[in-house]
């Protein structure tokens, strides 16, 4: 098992819808690197919830792969923001995976938090100039800060 953080502006999708549905696509990532770390995900694998471009931003939860490997159809909808020109159905360019949710965890890990904890080498959240919306999370890092933020799996 792998872990990952995925990031989420909750003014457009936060923990609490993510709680109401239940489960749901991660589709509209549209950076290649980002869409690489999808592609990698696995059935088991964990990720951490994160709120960003927000007043406070941190890490508000846990979610679970259930499905990987899924074409993203955002990048076929003309309507979406997302959409890809250049994507086709025999070759689309765009994969993601679906999640479920675990978890909302009692208090936000703060973005300053992790800085303050963690060194970018460490989590490359912390990184300066780091923006992508999918990031790897080594095992020792991810079970710290499953400890900070007092998870228990049930």
């Amino acid at each position: 098992m792998k872990y990952w953080l995925m990031k989420s502006e909750p003014n457009t999708y936060s923990i609490t819808d993510f709680q109401e549905e239940g489960q749901t696509i991660w589709d509209g990532v549209r950076n290649y690197q980002a869409r690489n770390f999808l592609r990698e995900m696995k059935v088991g694998d964990l990720a951490f919830f994160y709120h960003s471009n927000t007043k406070i931003p941190g890490i508000v939860g846990l979610m679970k792969v259930i499905e990987s490997n899924v074409i993203d159809p955002t990048q076929f909808d003309q309507q979406s923001p997302y959409f890809d020109s250049k994507s086709t159905m025999d070759s689309p360019r765009w994969q993601t995976v679906t999640v479920e949710f675990v978890a909302e965890f009692s208090e936000q890990l703060t973005l300053e938090t992790l800085k303050k904890t963690f060194t970018p080498e460490e989590l490359l959240l912390v990184k300066r100039g780091n923006r992508l919306s999918v990031l790897p999370v080594s095992s020792n890092i991810a079970q710290k800060i499953l400890q900070m933020v007092n998870y228990q799996s049930a």
